[in-house]
């Protein structure tokens, strides 16, 4: 079932709160990306693994209210876990923007304090919001304030100006005094004034023991590890000081990794057992979408990575890159593609 009236949504959250209890696992998490966490690419995700907590893209409070609300947060029930991230700084706004996510149904409201783009900066999104700390926990408060859902915030380790230890230390404090108990950490300082968002995610070095220091320093936190993390061993490593960890490109690019998160994290099956499987769970919510007027392209884009390094991947995404966006393309073109593709004999389960 598609999620798309607001009715719906209030008695959908009512029945999931008594279901998860205070919160979702933040063991193993699939990053926030904008155009890359749609609800397209979350439904595949979700079919690779049924523990993975999934986040939307971040979506702006001033969308949220005066634009097209049911539209932004549109998602299918078969997405949960699902947090929903936001992009704003005014504390009323993003009080009625976490009561939109209650009663749409999400597990989590999340804060985003870590995007580097000039478009946010200059509304007062993002990383930019590490310089004003009260500001965030008089957010976090107000979102509190308005929602029973848990309230979390995705941050950098510092910003040009202010990369202190004691800098970041302040932040954390202050949000946490504003009631705060989950902090998403990506172990860079964000460079607002001559890096563009591409090179703030590779350029500024990764300090993972920052992110291990403030668990120490804040053992009742809850700190999840984010930033260049791409294997299993690694996500082992980092549990042995933080409380989770969030993975971004890797997961998008590889998705199939995420076919071995519940046995690797969570001591569960796998919900499915080869590629070809996870493909063919997808097709009825692609002709559904396709029958609501989606393009396949739009959805399509999404799958493109999931016969990485695999015999015939390469002519996989190549049948879809050049037929997907033709008038009328369809279900043909996924089943075309997906033939291309050598089916094992044997189940093929994720490893990283």
């Amino acid at each position: 079932m598609t999620v798309n009236s607001t009715t719906d949504n209030v008695d959908l959250s009512l029945e999931k709160n008594a279901r998860t209890g205070s919160g979702p696992s933040r063991k193993f998490c699939v990053a926030p990306m904008m155009d890359w966490t749609t609800p397209h690419f979350r439904y595949l995700a979700r079919q690779l693994s049924r523990h993975t907590l999934l986040y939307t893209e971040m979506v702006t409070t001033g969308a949220l209210i005066h634009g097209d609300t049911a539209r932004f947060l549109r998602h299918d029930e078969a997405e949960y876990p699902l947090a929903l991230q936001l992009g704003g700084s005014d504390a009323g706004e993003l009080a009625h923007c976490a009561t939109l996510a209650e009663q749409y149904g999400f597990d989590e409201v999340n804060l985003n304090v870590g995007c580097p783009s000039d478009r946010v900066q200059n509304n007062m999104i993002g990383a930019c919001l590490m310089g004003h700390p009260d500001k965030v926990a008089e957010g976090v408060r107000a979102m509190i304030g308005a929602t029973g859902l848990p309230v979390t915030v995705k941050h950098r380790i510092g910003i040009d100006g202010r990369e202190s230890w004691d800098d970041l230390c302040e932040f954390i404090e202050k949000v946490a005094a504003a009631g705060c108990r989950t902090f998403i950490v990506h172990a860079r300082i964000a460079i607002l004034e001559g890096l563009s968002p591409k090179e703030n995610r590779d350029i500024p070095p990764l300090k993972y023991d920052w992110v291990y220091r403030l668990k120490a320093k804040y053992p009742e936190l809850e700190i999840i590890i984010n930033g260049g993390i791409k294997t299993f061993e690694e996500c082992h490593q980092h549990l042995e000081h933080t409380d989770g960890v969030m993975l971004g490109r890797e997961a998008y690019h590889n998705p199939w990794l995420l076919a071995g998160v519940d046995p690797e994290f969570f001591g569960e099956q796998t919900p499915v057992q080869s590629r070809h499987d996870a493909l063919r769970a997808m097709l009825p919510f692609i002709q559904s979408e396709l029958e609501r007027g989606v393009f396949l392209t739009h959805m399509s884009r999404h799958l493109l990575g999931l016969f990485h390094g695999q015999p015939g991947g390469r002519q996989f995404r190549r049948y879809i890159s050049e037929n997907a966006h033709k008038p009328g393309a369809g279900l043909e073109v996924i089943e075309e593609a997906l033939a291309r593709v050598r089916e094992p004999v044997e189940p093929a389960i994720a490893s990283a």
